[in-house]
């Protein structure tokens, strides 16, 4: 938190010289960006710190031998994760309210509610989340865009 913070205020100045068109161009482009670098990361089972995912609990039924599958396959797609865009902000997102839920709930390592059985806790597996590879690319990107 305290990174984007720092990224803000450092940013704030430098922006101010950009007319609002070119700066919607501009953080369309680190929407998409960074859009793209979570893509990537969730497809390699990774915190933004660099850090595995926890895996699966495995479960008491499955059969010997059976191959599972990566975790989020789907909700890393560009039909779930969204990139928008306006002159002031840049965000990623997830689109509608089923997979926005089963995301924050594994953000945050929450409980979810299993039909009448009970609920589960699921360990914290941060989806979404700025790298330092992340905010050097953004600030590159604007000293280029600045020095054009």
């Amino acid at each position: 938190m305290r990174d984007f913070i720092q990224l803000e205020a450092w940013m704030a100045g430098l922006l101010e010289q950009v007319s609002p068109a070119q700066r919607r161009k501009l953080t369309a482009k680190w929407a998409r960006d960074l859009r793209q670098s979570q893509q990537q990361r969730i497809q390699k089972q990774q915190n933004p710190d660099g850090s595995a995912y926890e895996a699966r609990k495995p479960q008491k039924r499955m059969k010997k031998g059976r191959i599972s599958r990566k975790m989020f396959r789907k909700i890393r797609t560009a039909r779930y994760l969204k990139a928008k865009a306006t002159s002031d902000v840049a965000e990623v997102s997830f689109s509608n309210s089923r997979v926005n839920d089963i995301a924050r709930v594994h953000q945050y390592g929450l409980r979810e509610r299993l039909g009448k059985r009970g609920s589960i806790k699921y360990p914290q597996r941060q989806l979404l989340g700025v790298t330092e590879a992340d905010v050097a690319r953004v600030g590159d990107e604007l000293i280029n865009h600045l020095s054009q």
